[in-house]
């Protein structure tokens, strides 16, 4: 079986790569504006996984309008080539940041969850989202997997990626930035869980379309988790700090559990040793 990558970040890409081994087929932006070629490397592929996060470019800032058009003209010869293609289970991973601020008792999980994009890029990725919904079919199914703060260290070594890391950082500088007021809780999964995940979607594509999220099904209030750092390292906390980037909430263990038999293999606690051993303590 062959799978396609597309949209290639530096982080999460390289660990799918690696997932895949001899089976990826890597999608040159260049191709996406040659539709031949964008065929002929399909042709044997069973898959395409496109990586929906943000803008190719990332100079380009989320809250900039211009990073919706990057999206959407990114994604438009990639959703015209899942349309010619007889075959092909299309998988979109991006971000719970379409969702509105999480409250108690929300739903992060499943095509019918309150959809509420946070920035420009947010728009763009869910744009690319609903549009390849709409053109699922049975022989075209449709995987749609929105990741919830996912942490680890790139594949080409630190810095890591994630408030863990950023904080194991801030901490040898004597303070760690808290974005809000310490109440909000975070749901953090490790990169490699994540990709244990697109695995298992691989393996058992959906009858039509699907949409869930990832995450390890546990929450950690920020205070609780700055404490943490503060313990470790006699480190200042600063609350009440931005939050305009971060996502808050609890994914649904039990659905990830019934769809894909996934349970976390790194634990929160595995996850803050490794941002400190990135940082250097």
């Amino acid at each position: 079986m062959k799978v396609a990558l597309t949209a290639a970040d530096s982080f999460v890409a390289p660990y799918i790569s690696e997932m895949l081994g001899e089976s990826l087929v890597e999608i040159p932006d260049e191709s996406l504006a040659e539709p031949s070629s964008l065929d002929a490397l399909l042709t044997p592929c069973s898959a395409l996984i496109h990586i929906n996060s943000r803008p190719v470019d990332t100079s380009v800032a989320r809250d900039d309008r211009e990073s919706y058009i990057i999206m959407r003209e990114h994604a438009r010869p990639i959703l015209d080539a899942v349309d010619r293609h007889g075959s092909l289970h299309l998988i979109i991973l991006g971000t719970l940041r379409v969702h509105p601020q999480w409250e108690p008792g929300d739903d992060y999980y499943g095509l019918d969850s309150t959809l509420a994009p946070r920035d420009i890029a947010a728009e763009g990725q869910l744009w690319i989202e609903e549009n390849a919904l709409e053109r699922a079919e049975p022989e075209r199914p449709v995987s749609v997997i929105r990741a919830s703060n996912v942490q680890g260290v790139p594949i080409s070594g630190p810095p890591g990626n994630g408030i863990l890391h950023r904080w194991a950082f801030e901490s040898q500088m004597g303070w760690i930035n808290v974005p809000g007021d310490g109440t909000q809780v975070k749901d953090m999964v490790h990169v490699q869980d994540l990709v244990r995940v697109v695995d298992s979607v691989l393996r058992d594509p959906p009858p039509t379309r699907e949409g869930f999220a990832v995450g390890s099904g546990k929450a950690i209030p920020m205070s609780d988790l700055a404490e943490i750092f503060r313990e470790r390292t006699g480190c200042e906390i600063e609350l009440n700090q931005s939050d305009r980037e971060e996502v808050w909430g609890v994914v649904d263990a039990w659905f990830l559990e019934d769809r894909c038999g996934f349970r976390p293999s790194i634990s929160l606690e595995e996850m803050v040793e490794e941002a400190f051993e990135a940082a250097g303590h």
